[in-house]
């Protein structure tokens, strides 16, 4: 499989000036590493847009985490946010059909197009220099997936992809560690219905073990 933190690295290598990178954010904890990482590099948006979070409590909530994080930092270039619409009914209709697939497969890569596909859209009406999600960088996430899709979106759209896997490199545990020092309210399920039955099955499952 391709190591895509090694083509994160050649991209960073061969950049002129600090180019301009729309970042699909999907939570404060899978964000706050990636922010501290890229920002060294790239003049960020963090742009949040996840119509897959079902609840509209949930997403306001993680919303605001976001935005709290990004004003509490200091970065070496500046971030700004974009706020994505509330938009679940899109998710519901690319998860018609998929709804009994496992998580981890067809129903979640549906996902993960729907929302790199209004990031490069805007990507490319905003005349950014590239663009990018941080879904990369949970365990929980293929990553192998996720830049497959930006690879032809980037051809689609016409604005590069920055390949990348955030979760190497200690990616994950850096997250888990800016999440402790900033106190971000970290979610133990993605955000969608199935995700979230998905984390309900598996703690009853380990609660009854225990018992």
């Amino acid at each position: 499989m391709t190591n895509y933190q090694i083509k994160t690295d050649e991209i960073i290598a061969g950049l002129t000036g600090v180019p301009r990178l729309l970042l699909h954010c999907c939570c404060a904890p899978c964000s706050s590493y990636v922010l501290e990482y890229l920002s060294e590099y790239f003049k960020i948006t963090a742009f949040f847009y996840n119509p897959n979070i079902t609840d509209r409590l949930e997403y306001e909530k993680r919303k605001a985490e976001l935005i709290r994080y990004i004003g509490e930092r200091h970065f070496k270039y500046d971030v700004d946010f974009a706020d994505g619409d509330y938009s679940p009914q899109l998710f519901w209709n690319i998860a018609k059909g998929k709804e009994d697939i496992p998580e981890g497969g067809e129903r979640c890569f549906s996902c993960y197009r729907l929302r790199l596909e209004k990031t490069a859209a805007l990507a490319k009406a905003g005349n950014y220099d590239f663009f990018c999600t941080t879904l990369s960088v949970s365990p929980h996430k293929n990553a192998q997936m996720l830049n497959l899709i930006g690879g032809e979106l980037e051809k689609t759209a016409g604005v590069p992809y920055l390949f990348s896997d955030f979760k190497k490199r200690n990616g994950y545990k850096r997250s888990i560690e800016l999440s402790a020092q900033y106190g971000l309210y970290r979610q133990n399920y993605c955000g969608c219905v199935f995700s979230k039955n998905s984390r309900e099955t598996m703690n009853f499952k380990k609660i009854s073990e225990k018992s």
